[in-house]
């Protein structure tokens, strides 16, 4: 089956973690969404291709092969969905209150400049079961407990975990699942309230107390004596400590010592100052309001709780203070005293007060040294990317 999934028209309600992806490769719960669909699919993992922004195209391609099923990548798989999807015959399509949710159609309709989706051209059959869509920001977190759930599920089914040393205290340990390699010990694992998940090779170190649902992704590591709530997910390679509340951290990001994250997003290649702190809370206990990219104003979020959305490649200072409902652009490096901004846009330089730009070729520089620590390689796709967004987005008016 070639599988791609496709951005909508809504993708920008997902900034600024769209700026840098597809919708489909945010993770929410122990598995992106593309992950999702392609262990569910039956599709090998890397194979499906994205319909996305232009800008992205080079990193994540259309894949090969004439005919295909496109879904929406804002969608979370769950089995009605699934089985209304694959009953979908050539050139029919799924909608739901006038959003695509899926379509089977020849590839050939992909390649043209100006899609519309849905598809003008196709027949409409009636959908019955109600897709799960991925609308904005801050259902990242406020749909993980759901999503971790269902993905321990889809992981662990029919498997059984590696030992656990019998140097930890567990509770409920039939809802603790280790991969092979994981290393835990002398930690508080409590999985009454939900599933906890530790990846290959990834580690928990001596003394962390450790609440359900909770995953920790394949090479991260938990250090010593961290206190994390459910529902948290801490991707592959990431490397977190302090105290964390109903939090997702996407891969290869740091959150190395003490200080609070709470109902938070942490994009990908971040570093979390020591003892950064961030408000989920406001004073009056109201709703949060945060920036909204579509409006260039701030819109309500429903949510009482609610912190820090930062995007890929940013950064920020010892000692900061987020308030609640802070959104932080990609390649921003944030410091000074005080509260910084509510909103810090892409590629600033700065937060508190006057900001400067964080000039192109230094964001670069600054990329390759971070991902070469994981031993990744700053590819030319990746800089082009990195360079529309900052034409997309910044005139350059001043050095650092």
């Amino acid at each position: 089956m070639n599988l791609i999934l496709a951005d909508d028209q809504f993708r920008d309600q997902l900034l600024p973690f769209a700026f840098t992806r597809p919708v489909a490769d945010i993770r929410v719960g122990i598995l992106t969404i593309r992950r999702k669909w392609e262990m569910l699919l039956k599709i090998p993992q890397g194979t499906s291709g994205s319909l996305t922004a232009f800008y992205l195209a080079g990193r994540f391609p259309l894949s090969q092969g004439h005919d295909c099923l496109l879904i929406n990548g804002a969608i979370l798989p769950d089995v009605n969905i699934i089985n209304e999807i694959l009953s979908l015959k050539s050139n029919q399509q799924l909608v739901w209150k006038g959003r695509l949710v899926a379509a089977m159609l020849n590839r050939d309709m992909l390649v043209q400049k100006d899609h519309v989706l849905p598809f003008p051209e196709l027949e409409t059959v009636p959908l019955v079961a109600i897709p799960d869509f991925l609308n904005n920001v801050w259902e990242i977190f406020s749909k993980n407990d759901i999503a971790l759930r269902t993905d321990f599920q889809l992981l662990t089914i029919g498997r059984r975990s590696a030992d656990i040393s019998s140097s930890n205290q567990t509770i409920h340990s039939e809802q603790i699942f280790l991969e092979p390699g994981a290393k835990v010990e002398y930690a508080i694992l409590n999985a009454s309230a939900g599933p906890i998940y530790i990846g290959n090779d990834a580690e928990v170190m001596e003394g962390c107390m450790v609440r359900g649902p909770f995953a920790l992704g394949e090479n991260a590591v938990l250090k010593m004596g961290a206190k994390v709530y459910g529902a948290t997910t801490i991707g592959p390679g990431s490397k977190v400590g302090g105290e964390v509340s109903n939090s997702v951290i996407f891969a290869n990001s740091n959150k190395a010592h003490d200080g609070f994250l709470g109902n938070s997003v942490i994009g990908e290649w971040c570093n979390l100052g020591a003892d950064t702190n961030n408000s989920n809370l406001k004073n009056n206990y109201s709703e949060v309001k945060i920036w909204d990219y579509l409006t260039s104003d701030y819109k309500g979020t429903g949510l009482q709780f609610c912190g820090l959305f930062m995007g890929d490649h940013s950064k920020c200072g010892i000692n900061t203070m987020f308030n609640t409902g802070t959104v932080v652009g990609v390649f921003a490096n944030v410091f000074g005293a005080g509260f910084p901004e509510k909103f810090i846009p892409s590629f600033s330089w700065g937060g508190t007060g006057e900001s400067e730009v964080f000039l192109l070729d230094k964001a670069i520089a600054l990329a390759e040294k971070v991902m070469a620590r994981r031993n990744v390689v700053m590819t030319e796709v990746d800089k082009s990317i990195l360079s529309r967004l900052f034409m997309m987005q910044i005139k350059p008016t001043s050095d650092n």
